[in-house]
């Protein structure tokens, strides 16, 4: 026996997140702390107080300019940036904490059973639809920001491996959807409370990417599921 094998049991406990996850997580961390000192005044001056609604503005998902693009056939790629831009921007530091919980917890699990890209996929592809979403359903003024689409579409790659998992322990598969049902529910109670937004369309945009993404980009989940579709 080794000398460290008493050690391994504890070295796996340890279980590390994802390196992809853990960028991610900075980088959406370190925006807000550029945010936080422009506004207490560490740097950038008077200037800095709006460097948040600023990037917001300027970065955020603009619902009416895409549609100038499509009429117009002209797609600045600055303005395209959006896109991928808008799901690192938050109100507030408290914004930002609830989606970073959400990308920690979430990507922790989807991002042992993923690859980099396949997360990198799901993350940004949600984010993307979600955001087309909002535009065909509301094609709104008002800005899309945050990282909400983005995290239902982890949301959505989760429900997928527990889906699949059911699926292929004979399980109830409607239980693998518990999880968005709860979310929903809060956010249906919430909205008739104290009034809701208009972004929920871009979140069920996103969980719905973020499932339909994992039948391709899982590790053999499309081939996994028709397997045991023949199965039956």
């Amino acid at each position: 026996m080794s000398m460290n094998s008493p050690q391994e049991p504890h070295d796996q406990a340890v279980n590390p997140l994802p390196p992809v996850v853990i960028a991610l997580s900075v980088f959406l961390i370190g925006i807000e702390v550029v945010f936080a000192a422009g506004a207490s005044g560490f740097v950038g001056g008077q200037e800095a107080l709006g460097w948040r609604i600023s990037a917001i503005e300027n970065w955020g998902f603009r619902a009416p300019l895409f549609s100038w693009m499509l009429e117009t056939g002209h797609f600045p790629l600055a303005d395209l940036m959006r896109f991928f831009t808008y799901p690192f921007l938050h109100l507030s530091f408290m914004h930002l904490l609830f989606v970073l919980v959400f990308v920690l917890a979430l990507g922790k699990m989807v991002g042992e059973i993923f690859s980099a890209p396949a997360f990198l996929i799901i993350f940004f592809g949600s984010s993307i639809v979600g955001a087309l979403a909002y535009w065909g359903v509301w094609n709104s003024p008002i800005v899309l920001y945050g990282g909400y689409p983005a995290v239902y579409g982890l949301i959505g790659a989760y429900t997928f491996l527990v889906w699949t998992n059911l699926a292929l322990t004979g399980g109830n598969q409607l239980q693998a959807f518990r999880l968005i049902a709860f979310l929903l529910g809060i956010q249906l109670v919430f909205g008739l409370i104290f009034g809701g937004g208009i972004d929920w369309v871009a979140e069920i945009a996103g969980f719905a990417t973020g499932f339909g993404l994992s039948f391709v980009v899982s590790p053999g989940g499309w081939q996994r599921v028709l397997m045991r579709l023949r199965q039956r």
